[in-house]
């Protein structure tokens, strides 16, 4: 059997019979992905739908709304705790710097000390205690944005540049030549 269109066009009929084979399998291995991936995304929805039916998923869905509403209220809520304690920890010491020293040549021991206490703002005090044989002697100064607007005395000064930069407690004891 032989075809008069096909001959003239010069076409071999088992060339078209070959290219509608492979067709058929290339449409076979595409039915065979299809069909697994329906498979697959009915038993989803089955999973999804078992026990349910229209009004039951309608107050699953709406439940699941109240409770992002809900946590999106506590999200809010934790950001503003956060910001509050951030602002409140700023206001807190947080950079100490303590240096020891002898005040006075007669003394010995490294009695005396300074110790600066800083905020984030660097803002804080200063407290020097000098010991002396007669006693101790205290003083206080105010730390604003880590300047004091009192002339600070060398020990001072190091203690506060400590805080500043928060260097570690040093155990190294500064010498007053």
């Amino acid at each position: 059997m032989e075809s008069k269109i096909l001959a003239k066009l010069g076409i071999d009929p088992a060339f078209i019979f070959l290219f509608l084979i492979v067709l058929i399998i290339v449409l076979f291995a595409l039915y065979v992905n299809v069909s697994m991936k329906y498979d697959r995304l009915k038993n989803s929805y089955n999973s999804f739908m078992r026990g349910k039916d229209g009004k039951n998923l309608e107050e699953s869905i709406l439940s699941k709304f109240s409770e992002i509403d809900t946590l999106a209220k506590l999200t809010k809520q934790n950001r503003q705790d956060v910001k509050e304690m951030s602002r409140i920890v700023d206001r807190n010491f947080q950079k100490f710097g303590i240096v020891r020293y002898d005040a006075f040549n007669e003394m010995g021991g490294k009695l005396s000390f300074v110790i600066a206490m800083l905020d984030g703002n660097n803002s804080g005090w200063i407290l020097n205690a000098m010991h002396s044989r007669e006693g101790c002697y205290t003083y206080l100064k105010e730390i604003v944005k880590g300047e004091s607007y009192i002339e600070l005395a060398e020990e001072e000064t190091e203690a506060l540049d400590r805080a500043i930069f928060s260097e570690a407690y040093d155990t190294d004891i500064k010498s007053n030549n």
